[in-house]
C-alpha cells in the first residue's frame, strides 16, 4: 500500500510547529482516555482512527467473529496526510503497522497488566474470541513489538497503564516531552 509520490512530496516540504504523535496499545490500555486529556491539555489535534475512519466512510467489512470493521487502509491514510504533514495530532490507534513511519515524532505504546485489562475488556462486554485475542496480545506484547518494527526504536515509548494515576504520570511524561520538542524544533 503506497500513498502517491505527490502527497508524499508535499507532506515531506512542510515545517511543521507541532509534533506528531501515536498513541498505541492493546485496546482497553487507556489510549483514548489519554489521547483526550493530552489534545486538552496539549493544544494538539486527537484523531481516533476508529471514529475518524466511520466518520470520513472508510470502514471495510465486518468481522462477526472479532466483532469490529477492518479498515480501508489506503483512503484512510490518503485523508490523513494533509493532517499530518502539517504537525500537531495525536492519533489514537491499537494497529502501527499500516502508518508510514515519517508520520510520528514519538510513538508511546501502553502496556496493561492482564488483570487489570481483563475486567476492562469483560466491562465493555467482549465475547470470550475477542477477550482472549486482546489478552493473548498484551502478554506477547505484539504492538510494542510491532511499533519497534514499523518505527526507529528511539522514538518508541513503553508507558505503564494500570491505575489512574499512571494516566498523570504518563500525561506530564509526554508534556514534557512536548515542551522540549518545540524548543529543539523551534525557529532561530
Amino acid at each position: 500500500m503506497s500513498t502517491p509520490a505527490k502527497k508524499v512530496r508535499k507532506s515531506q516540504a512542510q515545517v511543521k510547529s507541532l509534533p506528531n504523535i501515536l498513541i498505541t496499545g492493546t485496546p482497553g490500555t487507556g489510549k483514548s482516555t489519554l489521547s483526550k486529556v493530552l489534545g486538552e491539555k496539549s493544544g494538539l489535534k486527537w484523531i481516533s482512527i476508529g471514529d475518524f475512519a466511520k466518520e470520513k466512510g472508510f470502514l471495510g467489512d465486518y468481522d462477526s467473529e472479532l466483532e469490529c470493521h477492518e479498515l480501508e487502509e489506503d483512503p484512510l491514510l490518503d485523508e490523513l496526510e494533509d493532517l499530518i504533514g502539517a504537525g500537531g495530532i495525536i492519533v489514537d490507534h491499537h494497529v502501527t503497522d499500516f502508518f508510514p513511519e515519517r508520520y510520528f515524532d514519538i510513538v508511546f505504546v501502553l502496556r496493561t497488566d492482564n488483570g487489570h485489562l481483563h475486567d476492562r475488556l469483560k466491562a465493555r462486554d467482549y465475547n470470550e474470541k475477542k477477550l482472549q485475542n486482546n489478552l493473548e496480545c498484551e502478554i506477547f506484547q505484539t504492538i510494542l513489538d510491532e511499533a519497534k518494527n514499523s518505527y526507529d526504536e528511539n522514538i518508541v515509548h513503553e508507558l505503564t497503564s494500570n491505575q489512574k494515576s499512571d494516566i498523570e504520570s504518563n500525561l506530564e511524561r509526554i508534556l514534557a516531552w512536548i515542551d522540549q520538542w518545540k524548543s529543539d524544533n523551534s525557529m532561530k
